[in-house]
C-alpha cells in the first residue's frame, strides 16, 4: 500500500502495488470529459444549426454564449489593460511582476471570446464583414472594430513572451520599444469597447428591467470591468501559486486589493447615486426573481468583497485574498447575465435556460482558457520574467 502523497505529487488514494493516481487527475480527468462533451457538442451545434441545438428564440435570441461567453468574457479579461497602465502610464513598477500574467490572462480571454462568437452568430462565416461593409451608426459595429484591434494590441504584447522563448532576442526588444505606445493603444481601445458593451442595452429601455436599465450602464461596464480585472488578477495568481508553484511577493496581492477596494468603492457609489435619481429603490421590494439577484450581484459581489479587501487581516492572508476576488468575480458574471438575461424575461414573456449543447461549449472554452494558461506559464518567461526588464 502506498504511503502518503502531497498535493503537488498526487492524489493519496490506498492502490495495490505501490502505485498513485498521478498529480491533478480528478481535475485533469474532468477536464478531459467536459472537452469531450464540448467537442460533439460542437460538431451537432455546426451541422445542425443554432434552431436545434440550443434553447433561443425569436424572444430570447442571445443566450448564455453572448451574456457569458463575450459580455463576462471582455470583462475578465480587463486585467490586461488595468495593470499594464498602472505599470507603464502611472509608474507604480511594483506591480510589474503581474504584468505578463495579466497579458497573457487577457490575450487568452480575447481569443476565447472571439471563439465563443462564432459559436452564436447564425452565418460565422461572414465574421469578416464589419472589416468591409462598415456601420459607423451602429454600437456593435464599434464593438467589433475595437475588439479586433485590441485584439492584435494584445498579440503584440503577448509576443515577447514567445519571442523570448525561442531565443529571438531582436524582434522582442523591438516590440518592448513600443510598449507605451501599445498600452496607450490598449487602454484607449479598451475603454471604447467595454463601455459601448453597454451602451448596446440603452436602446431597450422598455424592455430591459428597471433595476438595471440605466443610461449610466456604459459606466457602469467601464468600472466594474475594472474591478474583475484586479480581481482576476488576484485569483489567477493564487491558482498558478497552488497548482504551478508560482510564488508572487504578497505586498503585490495586497497592493492590488487596495486598487479593488477604491474601484468597488466607486462602482458601489454610482449604483447607489442612479438607483437614488431614478427612484427604484421599491423595486427591491417586489416578489419576483430580480430584486434577490440584483441585491446578491451588489452586496455579495461589491459591497462583501470591499470590506474583505480593506481588511488588513484578510490582504495578509493568501485564501482570505483569493476568496474575496472569486467574491468579485462571482457578482460581476452574475451582474452581467442580469442584464442580458434576468433583465428581460419580464418583458419577453418566457424563460430562458441554455441548452445541454449551450453549456457543454461554454465549459469547453472555460477549460481551454485553463489549459491554455497553465501551459503558457510553464513553457513561456510568464512568472520571474520582470527580472529580465
Amino acid at each position: 500500500m502506498s504511503g502518503p502523497i502531497h498535493l503537488r505529487q498526487g492524489i493519496q488514494l490506498p492502490l495495490a502495488g505501490g502505485f498513485t493516481l498521478p498529480r491533478f487527475f480528478f481535475w485533469k480527468s474532468l477536464g478531459a470529459v467536459i472537452l469531450a462533451v464540448g467537442i460533439y457538442a460542437t460538431i451537432t451545434r455546426f451541422w445542425y444549426g443554432l434552431g436545434a441545438t440550443t434553447n433561443l428564440t425569436d424572444q430570447t435570441p442571445w443566450g448564455i454564449w453572448v451574456a457569458f461567453d463575450v459580455l463576462c468574457g471582455v470583462g475578465l479579461a480587463a486585467g490586461g489593460f488595468t495593470i499594464t497602465a498602472a505599470v507603464y502610464l502611472f509608474g507604480l513598477k511594483h506591480l510589474r511582476p503581474i504584468a505578463r500574467p495579466a497579458v497573457l490572462t487577457a490575450y487568452l480571454g480575447y481569443t476565447l471570446v472571439s471563439a465563443g462568437l462564432i459559436f452564436d452568430l447564425g452565418k460565422p462565416m461572414n465574421i469578416w464583414h464589419p472589416l468591409v461593409m462598415w456601420n459607423p451608426h451602429s454600437v456593435m459595429f464599434e464593438v467589433a472594430w475595437c475588439v479586433m484591434l485590441y485584439s492584435t494590441v494584445l498579440t503584440l504584447e503577448f509576443s515577447p513572451m514567445l519571442f523570448e522563448k525561442l531565443g529571438w532576442h531582436k524582434p522582442a526588444a523591438v516590440v518592448k520599444k513600443l510598449t507605451i505606445p501599445l498600452v496607450l493603444a490598449g487602454v484607449l481601445l479598451s475603454t471604447m469597447h467595454q463601455s459601448s458593451l453597454g451602451s448596446v442595452f440603452l436602446i431597450m429601455p422598455t424592455k430591459l428591467h428597471p433595476l438595471w436599465y440605466s443610461s449610466m450602464l456604459p459606466v457602469f461596464f467601464f468600472v466594474s470591468s475594472i474591478a474583475v480585472g484586479l480581481a482576476m488578477v488576484i485569483f489567477e495568481s493564487y491558482l498558478s501559486y497552488r497548482f504551478l508553484g508560482h510564488r508572487l511577493k504578497k505586498d503585490v496581492l495586497m497592493s492590488v486589493a487596495r486598487g479593488g477596494v477604491v474601484v468597488l468603492g466607486v462602482y458601489l457609489m454610482l449604483r447607489i447615486v442612479d438607483m437614488l435619481y431614478r427612484g427604484v429603490f421599491p423595486l427591491l421590494f417586489e416578489p419576483g426573481i430580480e430584486a434577490p439577484l440584483f441585491i446578491a450581484e451588489l452586496v455579495g459581489g461589491a459591497l462583501i468583497p470591499m470590506l474583505l479587501f480593506a481588511n488588513y487581516r484578510v490582504r495578509q492572508s493568501r485564501k482570505g485574498l483569493f476568496f474575496a476576488a472569486t467574491l468579485v468575480v462571482l457578482g460581476f458574471v452574475l451582474g452581467r447575465l442580469n442584464v442580458a438575461l434576468t433583465g428581460f424575461e419580464a418583458s419577453s414573456g418566457e424563460s430562458y435556460f441554455p441548452s445541454w449543447q449551450e453549456l457543454s461549449i461554454t465549459l469547453m472554452l472555460v477549460v481551454v482558457g485553463f489549459m491554455a494558461f497553465g501551459l503558457a506559464a510553464k513553457h513561456l518567461p510568464v512568472f520571474g520574467s520582470h527580472k529580465a526588464h
